[in-house]
C-alpha cells in the first residue's frame, strides 16, 4: 500500500513540474518593489511550480505607442491561467491596469488582487467585478489563492502549534 501511495505522490511531482501554472502580474513595463515582491513570495513557496508569462521589455521597433502596448499586453495575458493585479500600479498607470483587468475578464482568466504593501486599502468601486479573489500579502496566502483561481485545487492546510501545558 506504502509503495503505491509513494509512487502515486512521486508521479504527481513529476507531473506537476512539468505543467507549471502560468502566472501573469500587471505591469507598465518597469519593475516595481510589488512586482518584485510577488516573485519572491512565489519562488520562496515550497512544491509550488510557475511560469512568468509576463515580460517588461516592450519591442522598440513597434514604438510605445497606446495601441503597440496593449497588443504586447494582450499577447502576454493570453498566455497566462491566472492574472496577479497589483494595487499599488492603479496609482501609478490606473488606465493600464483597467485595461489589463478588462482584457483578463474578457479572455475569461482568474484574477487575484493584491492590496497595497503594508498599508490599508480603500475600496476601487471601478475594480468592483473584475477580481475574483482578493490575497494577502504572505506567501501561504497568495500561493493559496493562485491555486484556487487557476486550477481550482482546494488547499487545505493545517496550522499545527505546539506547546507545552505547564
Amino acid at each position: 500500500m506504502l509503495s503505491i501511495l509513494t509512487e502515486v505522490v512521486t508521479v504527481h511531482c513529476k507531473y506537476v513540474s512539468r505543467d507549471p501554472i502560468r502566472v501573469f502580474v500587471t505591469h507598465a513595463f518597469e519593475e516595481s518593489d510589488d512586482y518584485v515582491r510577488v516573485f519572491e513570495y512565489l519562488e520562496s513557496a515550497r512544491n509550488f511550480y510557475y511560469r512568468n508569462c509576463g515580460n517588461l521589455a516592450l519591442d522598440q521597433t513597434k514604438g510605445r505607442s497606446q495601441d503597440a502596448v496593449r497588443e504586447e499586453l494582450r499577447k502576454q495575458i493570453a498566455n497566462a491561467e491566472v492574472v496577479i493585479a497589483l494595487s499599488s500600479l492603479y496609482s501609478e498607470q490606473q488606465d493600464l491596469l483597467i485595461f489589463q483587468l478588462h482584457y483578463a475578464k474578457a479572455s475569461d482568466k482568474p484574477v487575484v488582487f493584491l492590496p497595497l504593501f503594508g498599508r490599508d486599502q480603500p475600496k476601487v468601486k471601478t475594480l468592483d467585478g473584475l477580481l475574483d479573489e482578493t490575497a494577502a500579502w504572505d506567501e501561504r496566502g497568495l500561493v493559496d489563492a493562485v491555486k484556487r483561481q487557476a486550477r481550482h485545487e482546494d488547499t487545505t492546510r493545517w496550522d499545527t502549534i505546539e506547546f507545552k501545558i505547564d
